[in-house]
This record gives C-alpha cells, structure tokens and sequence, in this order.
C-alpha cells in the first residue's frame, strides 16, 4: 500500500475542464510539488493578459507555476526532471508530451481523457460524440505513450448523453465524472490493484479540433443530423446559417417528423419557435443570434426580426 501524500506528482492542465481534478489530486492527498500550464492569453475586449483557472488555483493553493512555451525544449525538460515527479496527471493541457518527458515518472503519466476511449480520441471528444448522436460517452484514464491518446486505459466511467443535451453541457459533467475517475484511479494505483488494458486500434475514431467552418449548417441533411450539430457546437463554434447575406446562429433546436418543404425553407414561425425544412424532416429552433447581437429566444427574436414563411436560409 502506497501513501499518497508520498508521491511527489506534477498536475498538467490548463481550461476549466481541469479544474476539478486537479481539486481532486489535491483532496486525495497528492504531494503535488508543481502546477505546468499554458502561458497566459490575451483576453476580453481589452485583450488584457489573463492567467489559465488552473494557474489560478495553483496559485491560491501555494504550488508553483511553470508555463513553458514549449514543453519539449531541452532546458524545459531538465527543469522538470529536477522536480523529480514520481507521477504526472495530465488533463487538457494543450501541449503533446515528449518521449523525454513522458520517461519521467516512475508511475507514468496518466492522462484524464473524455471519452471511452478507444472510441474519440484527439482534441474534442465530448463535441463529436454529440455531433455523431452518440447516445453514451465518460471518462477514460490511460498511461500515456507517444501516440496520440493510444495509450494503455486504466478506469473507464460511462455516462448518457441526452437527446437534448449541448457540449457546454456535458463538458460541465464530465470534468465532475474525471476527478472521479482520477480518484478510482489513484485509490488502485495506492493499493497496487491498478492493471492496464490496451487499446483496440481496430475500435478507434478521431475526434478533430474544431473550426469555424464544422458550424456552418447544410439543410439538405435530415433534422437529426442538423440538432446533433447544433448542440454538439454550443457553445462554440456554435452551428449557422445564412440569413440575407448575414450569419445567424442557431441555438435550443428539436426535431421533428411532420412538415414538408425545400431544405433551408421557413414553414412557419411562433413563439414556441422558428421550423425549417431539411432534407428529411424538420428542425424547429428555439434561439437564434445575429452578428453583435446576443442570442434571444424565438419570440424575442421574431419581434425584432420577423420571418415570413416561404423565406429561404442559405446554407
């Protein structure tokens, strides 16, 4: 039986997302002796420089902060084998892990991964199990290696994904369900019940970084297909249209069997939304945001932008 409050363990991390496990490392007892996290962004209106949540609770907590540019570097590397970390816990960190780095720790790196892998691996897994209807998604931590999450799983924890739910949503989940797929993890890594699996390559998909452009909607797809865009995007890209010229984006859709039209065709407009004909079926939108306009409900924003049925969105 190991204690944890002897495993000298560096937390990787960088977004919102990592938040709660890297609480979770530090309830569990971890003697995390450093904090790696991305260089501070511009942010805001102001582009005024703004420090990563996890650099802030590193720094409210007393653990020091390093935020290399590039993790690889050679002195970077040396650095951190000076702080001789038995474990690394990595989640979101925003950088891959060099050979050199990865070699470290004698108890690996373990990286928190949202998704059941070997299904989704790569940069926005929660997005594009929604995108594809995915009805089933959780938390995988695995060892890692120098593929690209192809290594070893350790604990899986599965979760739904609702009909109606978005990638905000979710997002907000799991980072819950990865502090305590961290914890499980630990609580066998301490008692020495731990056993790795490998990867089924033949079992895997990608799971790309998002652009742009993945938000633009085409209306010939069926309603399913165009909803499961739409809240696999929301909050961001987040999924649109084209509207005389303008982008508009859609937000809070449902879709439906009954109604018939052209693709991209108004059928009818109402409070309880705007319904648009696809190529199968059709999709009914609950808000919709205009450039510089905040998003509004359907009957906001009908009020200040009506929509006569028969009109065309662009795809």
């Amino acid at each position: 039986m190991i204690d944890p409050r002897t495993i000298r363990t560096v937390f990787m991390g960088t977004p919102e997302f990592a938040l709660a496990t890297f609480q979770g490392l530090l309830d569990f007892g971890l003697d995390v002796v450093a904090v790696y996290t991305q260089p501070d962004r511009p942010s805001g209106r102001g582009r005024k420089l703004t420090p990563p949540p996890v650099k802030v609770l590193a720094e409210a907590r007393g653990i020091p902060v390093f935020q290399p540019a590039k993790l690889r570097a050679p002195e970077v590397v040396e650095e951190l084998r000076k702080l001789a970390p038995e474990l690394i816990v990595v989640v979101a960190y925003g950088q891959i892990l060099p050979k050199s780095v990865l070699e470290i720790p004698r108890h690996g790196c373990i990286n928190v991964h949202a998704s059941l892998l070997p299904r989704y691996r790569g940069a926005a897994p929660i997005n594009k199990a929604i995108v594809d209807g995915e009805t089933e998604t959780g938390i995988t931590t695995m060892l890692m290696d120098a593929g690209l999450d192809t290594g070893e799983m350790l604990i899986k924890m599965e979760t739904p994904i609702g009909p109606f739910e978005t990638a905000g949503e979710l997002h907000g989940r799991l980072a819950l369900l990865g502090r305590a797929a961290i914890e499980e993890t630990l609580r066998r890594l301490c008692a020495g019940t731990l056993r790795p699996q490998p990867q089924d390559d033949a079992l895997s998909c990608y799971a790309p970084m998002l652009k742009k452009e993945d938000g633009r909607i085409d209306w010939s797809r069926s309603a399913l297909e165009i909803h499961n865009q739409v809240r696999g995007l929301d909050p961001w890209p987040g999924a649109y249209t084209l509207l005389d010229g303008e982008v508009l984006k859609i937000a809070r859709t449902a879709p439906e069997e009954e109604g018939r039209g052209s693709p991209g065709e108004v059928l009818s407009t109402g409070p309880d939304g705007v319904r648009v004909a696809c190529g199968t079926g059709v999709l009914r939108i609950g808000e919709l945001q205009l450039p510089g306009k905040k998003r509004l409900s359907a009957a906001d924003f009908l009020r200040g932008r009506p929509l006569v049925a028969g009109l065309r969105l662009e795809p």
